[in-house]
């Protein structure tokens, strides 16, 4: 007796094309991100969704030749630190990177999820997504977040990346819905955002070097750690260190630990300690 084909077959219009997001939708549509939950969970996730682990809080900064992103280690569950050292930032594809803030398993997936989607893409079409296309299908993901988003589960993200038909760094922000929108230099999430990003908005400038807005990324993610509780900053005494990539002609790269420890010692003297930062 012959096997049946694990693969769906497909009628006229209802060929997924190069979307494996739409893909799953059709042959699975439980594992995406909002998926249906059963009657308990859901009727559980109200009052689960206060004691599942929250990320907080991440930056994207525009420089003169690419963006750099970053993001704290710390995870909440509550009034309870439930990690000091998950990641935040992760890498889309080459030449861009996504930063997550909210829940962080739901998160997580979202993010492993967009970095099929890129590939599955890549290999379908035998081309890459314009930074514009990629940002377009993150925010199709983040909407598809929204059944869980209304039960507690809130994601996210910041996307940011090489545009390299323009030859510069772009930074892209979402809202619950899925709504996306283009930032002109810099954008934070999370529950420290405001206090990161008035920092942010006091340093920068046009045409700063990777290095200048690197150390900017540092010092307001201590900043945003010493006003909100949720904020883990650079912790020179348990050694723990934001996540730091750098995104432009040459790639994703993130920064190792090393290199991130030498410039928050460098840059953390001035009024963060009380000095006059000279």
């Amino acid at each position: 007796m012959t096997e049946p084909s694990p693969l769906s077959f497909f009628g006229p219009g209802l060929d997924p094309g190069p979307s494996f997001v739409e893909l799953i939708r059709q042959v699975r549509p439980s594992i995406l991100p909002g998926g249906e939950l059963d009657g308990a969970v859901r009727d559980a996730t109200p009052f689960l969704a206060s004691e599942v682990p929250h990320g907080t809080t991440v930056l994207a900064i525009r420089y003169a030749s690419g963006v750099v992103m970053a993001g704290d280690r710390r995870a909440t569950a509550g009034y309870t630190i439930a990690n000091r050292r998950i990641e935040k930032v992760f890498p889309a594809d080459d030449l861009s990177g996504v930063a997550i803030a909210g829940a962080a398993g739901p998160a997580v997936e979202l993010v492993k999820l967009f970095q099929v989607q890129l590939e599955h893409y890549e290999k379908v079409q035998g081309d890459t997504l314009t930074l514009d296309g990629k940002a377009n299908q993150l925010a199709q993901l983040v909407r598809a977040n929204l059944p869980a988003a209304m039960q507690g589960f809130v994601v996210v993200p910041l996307f940011a990346g090489y545009d390299d038909r323009r030859a510069l760094g772009r930074v892209f922000s979402y809202d619950v819905t899925g709504g996306r929108y283009e930032e002109a230099d810099f954008q934070s999430q999370g529950s420290g955002s405001v206090h990161a990003r008035n920092w942010i908005k006091a340093a920068w400038r046009e045409g700063m070097t990777a290095d200048e807005a690197t150390t900017l990324a540092i010092r307001s993610l201590f900043a945003a750690a010493d006003e909100d509780v949720a904020t883990g900053g650079p912790d020179l005494v348990r050694r723990i260190f934001p996540t730091i990539a750098r995104i432009d002609g040459d790639g994703y790269q993130e920064l190792d630990e090393a290199t991130i420890e030498s410039l928050a010692q460098q840059a953390l003297v001035g009024p963060e300690r009380g000095g006059d930062g000279t």
